[in-house]
């Protein structure tokens, strides 16, 4: 009987407790896609890395341009509200400056007849007791007057001046140049720079011209006249 070595086992009879042997070609394929797939995967997040660091950069451009005109608005705003702060509390001064301006129109009246009567107890010359009481009432009324800076325009010899003077009527003068006053009829008065009444005057004129010229002229005229028909 022939005895089989132990060295020359046949290979069907191996066990099936030995694992086959792993080739190491499937191994290698896998490493390499795995490889490939994390290179796309960090190509892919670089890309989105820079697209986020654009997109963020515009972003913060806009919001510095959005900022400024912000500012420009906030800053616009701010003049335009000092501006009104500043009219208004020029409206306010102005009208309290001349709150009292309708009084003022109002005592002038007064202040108008009584002078009158000082002028008609001046002319009659018997009535010296009114007359000093009417004359310190006048005055008093006109201290209260200039209390309130109310004052009267200066209008007597002076310029014509059609913003604080009212001509009433003109007369020629040979004392007093052209567009003098020569006359006040009623004095008017001012409230600090605004005019309550302007003075109502009289304003002086060109005098004729050469007197003889005249009477020569009317002499002439009057030659020329037709003589009246007998009836």
């Amino acid at each position: 009987m022939n005895k089989i070595r132990p060295d020359h086992q046949d290979p069907s009879q191996t066990t099936d407790s030995e694992p086959p042997s792993a080739t190491p070609e499937p191994v290698e394929n896998g490493t390499g896609a795995a490889a490939a797939t994390d290179h796309d995967a960090g190509a892919e997040r670089d890309e989105s890395a820079e697209a986020n660091a654009e997109n963020g950069t515009a972003n913060i451009e806009t919001l510095r341009a959005e900022l400024e005109e912000a500012r420009q608005r906030a800053l616009r705003l701010q003049a335009e509200l000092e501006n009104y702060r500043k009219r208004t509390q020029r409206t306010m001064e102005e009208e309290r400056r001349y709150a009292s301006l309708p009084l003022m129109r109002d005592l002038l009246t007064v202040v108008d007849n009584l002078q009158r009567a000082i002028d008609a107890a001046e002319q009659h010359g018997n009535a010296s007791g009114l007359l000093e009481g009417v004359k310190m009432v006048a005055q008093h009324l006109t201290d209260i007057l200039k209390q309130y800076d109310c004052v009267p325009i200066d209008a007597a010899g002076v310029p014509f001046d059609p913003h604080l003077h009212e001509a009433i009527g003109q007369q020629p003068s040979t004392t007093h140049p052209p567009g003098t006053v020569t006359l006040v009829a009623t004095v008017g008065y001012r409230l600090h720079d605004r005019v309550v009444r302007p003075s109502q005057v009289m304003v002086a004129a060109a005098p004729p011209s050469d007197a003889a010229d005249g009477g020569d002229d009317d002499k002439e005229a009057e030659a020329k006249l037709p003589e009246p028909a007998d009836e």
